[in-house]
């Protein structure tokens, strides 16, 4: 019994360990990239957007995070694409197309927020398109990446899992130092 409760510990111990690295890790990715693009951060070429209004509901939810594939031509979209656009305002957007206008060599494109009554009420040019949604959604993690560009955030989330694998190591080789000091116990008793 005691020897599969060791066992079990063992494990479990070691899985703790790989979970809090890749937490380290993944939160080192997420705070780096984050400050070397600027803003968002970017995987494999894709952009990671966080999601900052209700306009696309039930398509994705306010704090998720979506990825977007920057593209190059973006004259050839279509209804019911989802693209990222940037408005006048130098704001970014995340809508889809409604509908495709096209005025001679221009194409413009009239967008609409699924949760939207109305239409936006400018078409977009087709050279302020940044990029396409790709269908890949993880809820609320928006919210962690956000706090993650603020300075407390980036600190926090940076610190934390290392104060977690050190404390956590701390754990374990005391509980290692102690099984060390059983056998030299129990022949003190013998003795």
């Amino acid at each position: 019994m005691k020897m599969k409760t060791k066992k079990v510990w063992k494990v479990t111990s070691n899985l703790i360990t790989v979970i809090l690295f890749l937490l380290l890790i993944f939160m080192t990715f997420v705070v780096v990239s984050s400050k070397a693009s600027g803003g968002e951060p970017s995987f494999l070429g894709y952009q990671l957007k966080t999601v900052l209004s209700g306009s696309m509901e039930p398509t994705f939810k306010t704090g998720s995070i979506i990825a977007v594939k920057p593209i190059s031509d973006t004259t050839n979209l279509k209804e019911k694409d989802i693209v990222t656009f940037m408005e006048q305002d130098q704001k970014i957007v995340t809508h889809r197309i409604i509908k495709v206008i096209k005025q001679g060599d221009q194409v413009l494109y009239q967008t609409k927020g699924d949760n939207n009554e109305d239409a936006d009420v400018n078409p977009i040019m087709s050279q302020n398109v940044v990029a396409k949604y790709t269908g890949f959604t993880i809820p609320l993690l928006g919210y962690l990446i956000d706090f993650a560009k603020s300075s407390k955030g980036m600190a926090a989330l940076l610190i934390t899992p290392g104060v977690l694998l050190l404390f956590y190591s701390v754990i374990t080789i005391l509980k290692a130092l102690k099984e060390l000091d059983k056998p030299k116990k129990e022949s003190e008793k013998t003795a």
